[in-house]
């Protein structure tokens, strides 16, 4: 028989702890962080858009 180092409900408070920090830390970054103007991005693919794609890959020619 093995012995295990955390108790079932030490790790389900872990887990919970764990999901609640998680949880805190989003609220707080969505509620101090500048909303995102989805106009104003670049486009993610601009093949066949007619548009330039404005970040690049390091592996393109310049």
């Amino acid at each position: 028989m093995t012995s295990s180092s955390s108790s079932p409900s030490s790790r389900r408070l872990w887990q919970v702890v764990f999901w609640l920090g998680l949880v805190c830390f989003l609220a707080w970054d969505w509620s101090t962080s500048a909303p995102v103007d989805l106009r104003q991005e670049p486009p993610l693919i601009a093949a066949g858009s007619g548009q330039v794609v404005s970040g690049g890959h390091c592996s393109m020619a310049k």
